[in-house]
């Protein structure tokens, strides 16, 4: 992805708009001055995705750092992704259900987590603003006696991200566990030391080599998403080569 500068005022969200290349990032200094973010020594996990893969995408590292050191693990899926591809006439919104499903399953199988606990909440995908109280219900129930809530970062500037984001942190307060966010789409709209973000809460998760090998393999599960369904543009990568790149780091990143 580059770092292009033209006017992207004709692009409808920050998210369809040209991005930041990863070779921007990993020459940022910054990373050094984040603090190393501990995790809990045993308990159950929650990680809460607003569509299958984002738990992948965002802390798929730390999944397997967590099921090799014995972690309950519980993902919440809060929509089944079926939006995705919203006007393919290869894949149907029904088809788009169950692959995202057996994409996740095969991915946390490949980080070493196949026993993980998958909860889906089925909340329509694109909609999750309008059921964001019915989520925080839901998720009451599963944060009770966690010792880690981790969900999609309320500021990245994806409706459902954020909407996910708030009400898992609402149930984490109500539940009194530990609460992080991780971004998933900033790595694209943000930039080194962008004001929007709030790097004074950031803190990284280093991944060693054979950790970074299996979240590259557990990202290759996603087919439905890294790879074109079809050759018309409606059926086109939702996370081409350079977007998931921003993923394939030595580390993740979570706000405090």
């Amino acid at each position: 992805m580059s770092t292009r500068t033209e006017d992207t005022s004709s692009y409808a969200d920050a998210i369809q708009a040209p991005g930041t290349d990863e070779s921007v990032w990993e020459a940022w200094p910054g990373w050094e001055s984040l603090r190393e973010f501990p995790l809990p020594p045993r308990g159950r996990v929650v990680v809460v995705a607003a569509h299958p893969d984002d738990e992948v995408l965002g802390l798929g590292g730390t999944l397997a750092r967590l099921a090799a050191t014995g972690h309950g693990l519980t993902v919440v899926s809060v929509t089944d992704g079926e939006g995705s591809h919203p006007d393919s006439r290869v894949v149907r919104p029904h088809e788009l259900v169950r692959l995202r499903a057996e994409e996740t399953r095969t991915a946390l199988e490949r980080l070493g987590a196949g026993d993980a606990e998958i909860v889906r909440l089925h909340v329509p995908d694109s909609g999750v603003h309008r059921h964001e109280e019915a989520v925080r219900r839901a998720l009451v129930q599963l944060c009770s006696g966690a010792v880690l809530v981790a969900a999609p970062w309320t500021a990245d500037v994806h409706s459902d991200h954020e909407a996910a984001g708030r009400a898992a942190r609402a149930a984490a307060h109500e539940s009194d566990a530990p609460f992080v966010e991780y971004p998933v789409w900033m790595w694209h709209w943000a930039r080194p030391e962008d004001p929007r973000v709030p790097w004074e809460r950031a803190a990284r998760l280093t991944l060693p080599a054979e950790v970074q090998a299996r979240k590259r393999h557990a990202v290759d599960a996603f087919a439905s998403q890294i790879r074109p369904l079809g050759p018309g543009a409606e059926d086109a990568a939702v996370l081409p080569p350079e977007e998931l790149a921003h993923h394939l780091r030595p580390r993740e990143v979570v706000f405090l």
